[in-house]
């Protein structure tokens, strides 16, 4: 028992590592390579904590390896763009001016009801207001709706407006966020006394967030009792 527990404290933060390594993607976003990797080396974590009898370093050997190999192919990709095709693909034009290209479509395995949920997700649920829709490399879908149907932007408008940063989240869950002070230029000393302005203290926030004309919005936490 101790020695399957001291086996998962060592694994679990090298898996933890070479998940780091590969980038802050979710699990839709890798490329293929990358998925390849990551299965590898959850299987291989495995191993040794299945079969007590297997040496720790059958384990971790061969995670360094994969974790090792796969870093040295992202800088390769970043270098050559021929092994970046040849690795991950190239985006693929699914709609062009509303109407689905259906030897991309079968090309890709990518059926009509795949299609319709991409967009719908992109909050489009007619395709013929698709200019260009385009399958990424990862697989996501991403598309450029037609002038008619995009959303007038300010400079559609012709209208100059200044140019605002969003809000930065000063108070999470009870907690004051220092980055979200330091973006603001705003101390500590500063926040309470603007809380205190208003009756109330940290802790019994759940968010807070500001912006930089001054503009806050106050969530505070609920009772579990109720």
């Amino acid at each position: 028992m101790l020695s399957s527990l001291i086996r998962v404290l060592i694994l679990y933060p090298l898996v933890i590592f070479g998940v780091r390594l590969m980038g802050k993607r979710q699990i839709g976003e890798l490329q293929p390579s990358e998925l390849v990797v990551t299965i590898l080396i959850s299987n291989i974590a495995t191993l040794p904590l299945e079969d007590q009898d297997l040496p720790l370093l059958m384990g971790i050997v061969p995670m360094l390896l994969l974790i090792s190999a796969e870093v040295l192919l992202s800088f390769g990709v970043l270098k050559s763009r021929r092994l970046r095709h040849l690795l991950s693909g190239t985006p693929q034009i699914i709609v062009r001016s509303g109407k689905p290209d259906q030897q991309v479509m079968a090309s890709l395995r990518f059926t009509l009801d795949d299609l319709m949920t991409a967009l719908r997700s992109l909050g489009i649920f007619d395709i013929s207001e698709v200019q260009l829709a385009i399958v990424e490399t990862n697989g996501t879908v991403s598309a450029y709706q037609k002038t008619y149907a995009r959303p007038a932007s300010c400079g559609d408008l012709k209208l100059d407006l200044p140019q605002k940063d969003p809000p930065e989240i000063l108070i999470a869950d009870g907690c004051i966020c220092p980055e979200g002070l330091r973006a603001l230029g705003m101390s500590q000393a500063q926040l309470r006394r603007l809380l205190s302005r208003k009756h109330l203290e940290p802790e019994a926030l759940f968010l807070m967030t500001a912006d930089a004309d001054g503009n806050c919005n106050f969530i505070e936490k609920e009772d579990p009792r109720k």
